[in-house]
């Protein structure tokens, strides 16, 4: 059985999101173990310089590196990333329960992003989007599209 982590730099506060990454995680749980680590995000001045920002991007970094499970491949999600359809996430999805390690591993960053050390080291970069999501949001539609992949690759009628 695929292992899926997610890993998040945040934690989830408002109610109505915690209760959407709920339900989708509850949906995975049938077609994967499904692990989900929130990291504390580095707590930055209100009008942080850009080696501020940089300097709370790498030390973030580091626990991110620490909770990525060996042999992962992993998916970094950034504004530069490539963008896939549903389809494309499907097939993600299928190559790793298909390879000999299947373990996947996607990454979440704070409100600033990513480290460029987790992007370069990442097996894929994806983007969701042009538009900016608040990476609260952007979890639970991860998380939505990670099961809609597992849907897709069953046949079901939930992707129409």
């Amino acid at each position: 059985m695929l292992s899926v982590k997610l890993i998040c730099v945040g934690r989830l506060r408002e109610k109505f999101y915690i209760d959407a990454f709920a339900e989708y995680a509850k949906r995975l749980g049938a077609y994967c173990r499904f692990e989900v680590a929130e990291l504390t995000e580095i707590r930055l001045s209100d009008k942080p310089s850009e080696a501020e920002i940089t300097s709370a991007l790498d030390k973030e970094a580091d626990l991110v590196v620490k909770n990525i499970p060996q042999g992962s491949y992993v998916v970094a999600l950034c504004v530069e990333g490539k963008k896939l359809s549903s389809e494309d996430i499907a097939a993600v999805i299928r190559a790793r329960e298909d390879s000999g390690k299947p373990k996947l591993c996607f990454v979440i960053g704070s409100s600033y992003g990513l480290s460029d050390k987790i992007k370069r080291s990442a097996d894929l970069r994806l983007s969701m989007s042009d538009m900016t999501f608040p990476h609260h949001l952007a979890r639970v539609m991860l998380a939505e599209q990670i099961y809609r992949g597992f849907k897709i690759n069953e046949g079901s009628s939930y992707h129409k």
